[in-house]
């Protein structure tokens, strides 16, 4: 397959012009270096901190700097016990909590200092930084902190960073898709969303709901936690060994690391939603949605009622069939024949070379090319207890649902709990928390590149079926009738629903 992030790179920069300047840094004289991507100094003065040479990386110590006359204030986001001194040398990634502080450099003359403030520019922009970022925040998600957040945790961040923004707050479920769907996007280089992981996944149809669509989605996308389950933070900071941290998730921004993102398309007959994180069915929708009753209790509700559910364990009649990813073939059971896209009334634009639906005015993005021909299908016979299919590999800060999962490899993870005793699905998700849960051998955990899940009903009833819930929202429900004030559901519980990957299609800010 082709380098997922070959669209998040840029081209090699020429190197720049190394400084040497001697220069009083934070009131001592010394001898100050910038160098590549390194800004370094080491004293002068009689034997101050034993003559110990200094440094700060500018792609990961520094949020930005100002000039002012003589004076370089760098604003800092270091590693280390001192918020203020910077690291000593060798002192660079790794463990520990980063802390703001400040390192003034005092050039001999202004014209030095503005020197030396234009060439640190000039590498921050080569590093790719945003300058300008549109920012959604909900103030309704979660424990209704979006607005606390934004003003106490990333503010004070991206002022210090020099970037400029405009925020925009949500006033109704869906704002953020709208926001993204009409944006001039040309006057930001990023989105970011202070919200949970569902103001994310709106901006990302929004922007494939436009007629730019195949540019609009590489715009990168970035998302602060503020919402209740943040399994995207999560999974970014993971992958690059950060630990879970809103500053931490405020600083992958700034620096400007881009990494690609698959997209999810999932399809019922004509209605199309896309996803960029999970679909759930079964145990684990049921307690995601059901367990909003008791709200009031905190945190706390998630367990109480992972407890219930598993006291009165559901199970589901169903199918799942699926395209399994080079390696998993010995999984399910070979399907000699499955029913096209076409047979189940998508659009017809889901199928040979078209990957955008047109008319007269507008051409939106509809899905990848899928040619049925070329897709060998294996199912897996129900009931089921949960199946879970995710393209990242947290749901939530302590829960790790897919421990293989890759952001851009062009597969989505699918784990299912097959029928099993109480005591094990407790056991099952107790060890959600380290991913560990798959090894069980009630659980069937495989890549795939496209998968159809045949919804049917709980065992033991006629007529009550379960809940299909996709990056938090729910898709389809076939346990109850939907109240007057409920939303009313994209997608119908019983027919199938299919989702096909589309490898690398969005771009999202990332730690490395």
């Amino acid at each position: 397959m082709a380098d997922p992030q070959a669209g998040a790179r840029g081209p090699p920069e020429p190197q720049a012009e190394t400084l040497v300047e001697p220069a009083r840094v934070n009131g001592s004289t010394a001898e100050a270096t910038l160098s590549g991507t390194e800004l370094a100094w080491r004293p002068t003065g009689a034997v101050r901190d034993g003559g110990e040479r200094r440094k700060l990386e500018l792609e990961s110590d520094i949020l930005g700097f100002q000039v002012e006359g003589r004076a370089l204030k760098v604003a800092t986001f270091a590693r280390g016990d001192d918020a203020r001194p910077p690291s000593p040398l060798g002192c660079g990634g790794g463990g520990g909590d980063r802390k703001r502080g400040e390192v003034v450099v005092e050039m001999e003359s202004e014209e030095a200092a503005q020197k030396w403030g234009d060439a640190i520019g000039d590498r921050f922009a080569a590093l790719g930084r945003p300058k300008r970022l549109f920012i959604i925040v909900n103030p309704y998600g979660g424990n209704k902190g979006g607005r606390r957040v934004f003003q106490t945790e990333v503010l004070p961040l991206i002022e210090a960073a020099g970037i400029h923004y405009i925020m925009q707050e949500t006033k109704h479920r869906l704002h953020a898709q709208e926001i993204a769907h009409s944006l001039d996007l040309q006057k930001y280089d990023g989105i970011i969303c202070v919200s949970g992981d569902g103001i994310l996944v709106e901006v990302v149809n929004g922007l494939l709901q436009r007629d730019d669509w195949s540019t609009a989605i590489k715009l990168p996308v970035g998302i602060i936690p503020a919402g209740t389950g943040n399994g995207m933070v999560q999974a970014l900071l993971h992958s690059a060994g950060e630990p879970f941290s809103m500053s931490n998730a405020v600083f992958a921004i700034i620096r400007g690391h881009k990494r690609a993102l698959d997209v999810t398309s999932v399809v019922q007959g004509k209605t199309r939603f896309f996803s960029v994180m999970m679909l759930t069915w079964g145990l684990v929708a049921d307690i995601d949605i059901e367990s909003e009753k008791f709200r009031w209790m905190g945190s706390a509700r998630i367990d109480f009622y992972s407890l219930l559910r598993v006291v009165n364990l559901r199970r589901y009649n169903g199918r799942i069939l699926f395209v399994p990813a080079p390696g998993y073939e010995r999984f399910g059971d070979p399907v000699e024949q499955t029913t096209s896209y076409k047979s189940d009334g998508a659009s017809n634009t889901m199928e040979g070379d078209t990957s955008n639906a047109c008319n007269d005015v507008t051409c939106t993005y509809s899905g990848p090319s899928v040619d049925e021909a070329d897709l060998k299908w294996r199912s897996l016979n129900g009931p089921f207890v949960n199946a879970w299919i995710s393209n990242i590999a947290f749901a939530s800060e302590g829960v790790m649902i897919a421990p293989q999962a890759q952001f851009a490899d062009g597969y989505l993870d699918a784990a299912i709990i097959k029928v099993c005793p109480r005591s094990v699905a407790l056991g099952l998700l107790l060890r959600m928390k380290d991913g560990s849960y798959i090894e069980s051998p009630y659980v069937e955990y495989f890549k795939v590149k496209a998968l159809r899940i045949e919804p049917g009903l709980r065992v033991g009833s006629s007529t009550i079926g379960g809940i299909i819930d996709s990056d938090g929202e729910v898709l389809a429900r076939g346990d109850v009738t939907r109240t007057a004030d409920e939303p009313e559901h994209l997608m119908a519980y019983g027919p199938p629903i299919q989702l096909t990957v589309d490898q690398g299609l969005a771009t999202i800010f990332s730690p490395r």
